[in-house]
């Protein structure tokens, strides 16, 4: 059974930073994609960012690029990918989601109908 839990949300100020937990189970990792989503308030949940998606690729939203970097770490049983977050800005300010997909000879795009498994999600605020 594949799982997906995030961990590492908080407040934060403008121009700070922060770095998000995803951490996959139940899955074979080089088969899989794994995703950021996020949702703002009163706003759609848009994708942040993917590894392994479109080919292969690990892709950004235009609105993260080069404030947001994904990395993961490979334990024996347990995938964690990490979002590294920095010169955050108040619309930054969503929860945070993240998500897994089965990418094996698949075209996965960084939207959310393409990906099945869900966190809960992880709560981020940037202050002003």
């Amino acid at each position: 059974q594949v799982q997906v839990v995030e961990s590492g949300g908080g407040l934060v100020q403008a121009g700070g930073s922060l770095r998000l937990s995803c951490t996959a189970s139940g899955l074979i990792f080089d088969d899989y994609a794994l995703g950021w989503f996020r949702q703002g308030p009163g706003k759609e949940r848009e994708g942040v960012s993917c590894i392994r998606c479109e080919g292969g690729r690990t892709i950004y939203a235009d609105s993260v690029k080069g404030r947001f970097t994904v990395s993961r770490d490979d334990a024996k049983n347990t995938l964690t990918l990490y979002l590294h977050m920095k010169s955050l800005k108040p619309e930054d300010t969503a929860m945070y989601y993240c998500a897994a997909a089965f990418s094996r000879r698949r075209w996965l795009e960084l939207r959310e109908a393409d990906f099945t498994y869900w966190g809960q999600g992880t709560q981020v605020t940037v202050s002003s």
